[in-house]
């Protein structure tokens, strides 16, 4: 009989049994399990919205399955994490965890959730439709070899790097205009970012601003993944102002960003995009980067308390 553990506070000893089960499943998959802003809502504790529910099993050390629910600025992020020793248990513990994590949805006010699953399969599928919810979002990872060629980098624009303690305030402004309707980017705050930059991987000299007349008008954030092989230069987050669209500020700032991951001496880009977004698709195709990996989100609309389980 599974013991399910809901917690709405992470204490270490807490975050340390989970940070052991993602990393039992990242050495059988070959990637991290869980996407940045759900593991730093585990590692900082847990804030308001935020539910870690641990399932145990009689006779194990270690828990068996881990999901996680965050709140977002307009939506509910869903992860779920089985034990590479359990996943023939999945259609099991898969809905069982999904559906009370709903539950918690619904106590919190319901709303709109994304499951995010990593190259997704139809047991999957099949999850997904047992606590309905449906297929949504395809998010695309791409990546290309560095150095870029001379043809590209003559593309590139005039960038300076990102200064602490100046210019927050700024990039929050241009990055909440440029996600307004994105349900991870956008709505973030002082916390949120203060909560980025004081990861081991944050690099001021990685985080690239274009300016123009003054004003911040396009920005270029990229990460370093030291750990894998080869070792890879992330184009994390990149934005234009809206009130700078159509200048061909998105392709200048990424070829910026990409020659400040070169300089570093790594060979090899990546970046994520929503494969809806056929312009930007397009865009870094042009540059070179190919698909590596599909990523979906399983979507759907919880009720308020007293529904049900399960997403409508």
């Amino acid at each position: 009989m599974r013991v399910l553990d809901i917690k709405h506070q992470m204490n270490p000893d807490d975050i340390a049994v989970v940070r052991e089960l993602l990393r039992d499943a990242e050495r059988a998959d070959g990637h991290r399990p869980m996407s940045d802003h759900l593991w730093l809502d585990l590692v900082d504790g847990g804030r308001e919205g935020f539910a870690g529910l641990v399932a145990w099993e009689p006779g194990h050390e270690h828990p068996v399955a881990y999901a996680q629910v965050s709140r977002g600025h307009d939506s509910w992020s869903l992860e779920l994490v089985v034990h590479p020793h359990h996943r023939y248990e999945m259609n099991v513990i898969g809905p069982e965890l999904l559906g009370t994590a709903l539950d918690v949805v619904a106590s919190s006010g319901g709303g709109h959730v994304h499951w995010w699953v990593f190259e997704p399969t139809i047991a999957h599928d099949a999850v997904a439709a047992a606590i309905g919810m449906a297929p949504g979002r395809l998010l695309h990872q791409m990546r290309r070899s560095l150095p870029l060629s001379a043809a590209d980098l003559s593309s590139s624009v005039t960038v300076r790097t990102f200064v602490k303690g100046r210019d927050e305030e700024e990039w929050l402004r241009v990055n909440n205009r440029a996600f307004a309707d994105h349900p991870e980017q956008g709505g973030w705050d002082a916390a949120t970012l203060s909560s980025r930059m004081s990861q081991p991987w944050f690099d001021p000299a990685g985080f690239v601003i274009h300016e123009i007349d003054g004003r911040m008008a396009a920005f270029c954030w990229t990460k370093v993944h030291d750990d894998t092989d080869p070792v890879l230069g992330e184009i994390y987050v990149i934005g234009v102002d809206p009130d700078f669209h159509g200048r061909g500020l998105g392709r200048g700032i990424t070829v910026s960003a990409l020659r400040n991951i070169a300089e570093r001496g790594i060979k090899m880009a990546m970046l994520y995009v929503d494969a809806s977004n056929t312009r930007a698709v397009t865009m870094y195709e042009a540059l070179g980067f190919r698909l590596h990996r599909v990523d979906r989100a399983y979507v759907g609309d919880v009720k308020p308390s007293n529904a049900g389980k399960g997403a409508t």
